[in-house]
């Protein structure tokens, strides 16, 4: 069992970034994560090394067994989770949030989450919205990754007065 590894600067010196994507929806997560890819390489020169998980319910294992490996400095995840009025969306989201952030708090090794639950994917001209808006999110999962790898590093405090 990993102990939390508040030691940042041994994590943020880690030369590689992991990214788990749920196979559900392939082809608007696939947008996501090439998006991110074409970002990541823009402003970051970390490898990432792809993984696919069946669907968004187990990401957090394999984000686990990834930030214990210690080759990690971040993991990032994405998936599609909707309602597709079978069951309760709204318990594999939760279940699949709450479990990230176990294994960040758990871990140490920052966990970023491109999991999206829409509210409404099957009106129609939906799915193809998301295709876009996952290109995006993308995009976005790469800065806040970047931006927070960079900043882990323990600084001083600002002192005002």
């Amino acid at each position: 069992m990993t102990t939390f590894n508040s030691d940042f600067s041994d994590t943020t010196k880690r030369d590689r970034v992991a990214f788990i994507q749920s196979c559900w929806h392939r082809d608007i997560v696939d947008e996501l994560r090439d998006a991110f890819r074409q970002e990541f390489a823009q402003i970051d020169t970390r490898q990432v090394d792809f993984f696919e998980v069946p669907g968004a319910f187990e990401i957090p294992l394999r984000a686990k067994l990834l930030a214990e490996s210690n080759n990690y400095a971040g993991i990032v995840t994405a998936g599609l989770v909707v309602d597709g009025g079978i069951y309760r969306h709204e318990f594999v989201a939760s279940a699949v949030i709450d479990g990230l952030m176990r294994v960040q708090l758990d871990t140490g090794v920052p966990i970023f989450s491109a999991v999206l639950t829409p509210h409404d994917f099957l009106s129609e001209g939906q799915p193809e919205f998301f295709k876009q808006h996952f290109k995006t999110k993308g995009a976005e999962a790469a800065q806040a990754c970047a931006a927070t790898l960079g900043g882990l590093l323990p600084q001083q405090a600002v002192v005002s007065g």
